[in-house]
């Protein structure tokens, strides 16, 4: 059982999957900083609000004016943290349609450049070939 662990760890794609999901977290915390820091204030300069402090009171006892305080009151609907993370989700698409369209371009770019040249046979069909042509010529 620990070799067909080791085996499944030593595979490349699970490899690259690890890669993968540690570099996509990251990249998760640029974007949020992105969407909060820099996105977000703009969008709430333009119409002179911070998205993340809408929210619809779900109860009477809701008085507050910010999201903190009003979930200390109370159940709350904070859609502006939804609206939040709908246009962080956005932003994280269309980056990562980018990078793939990018791979994806390299690689037809790459393809171009390789000469189509076929494919040396597998040794034993090359040593029977081989063997085939001795007795050919007897």
């Amino acid at each position: 059982m620990l070799k067909e662990f080791q085996e499944f760890i030593a595979k490349g794609n699970v490899m690259d999957l690890a890669v993968g999901v540690i570099i996509g977290g990251a990249f998760g915390l640029i974007v949020n900083s992105l969407v909060g820091d820099i996105i977000m204030p703009i969008v709430g300069m333009a119409g002179n609000a911070d998205f993340s402090n809408y929210f619809a009171p779900l109860s009477d006892a809701v008085t507050a004016t910010s999201l903190e305080e009003a979930k200390k009151q109370g159940p709350v609907f904070a859609y502006g943290n939804f609206i939040t993370v709908v246009i962080n989700f956005l932003i994280l698409a269309f980056i990562i349609f980018l990078m793939v369209k990018a791979v994806n371009n390299m690689r037809r770019r790459l393809e171009k450049e390789k000469p189509a040249t076929p494919a040396a046979p597998p040794a034993d069909v090359a040593l029977l070939t081989e063997i085939r042509d001795l007795l050919a010529k007897k």
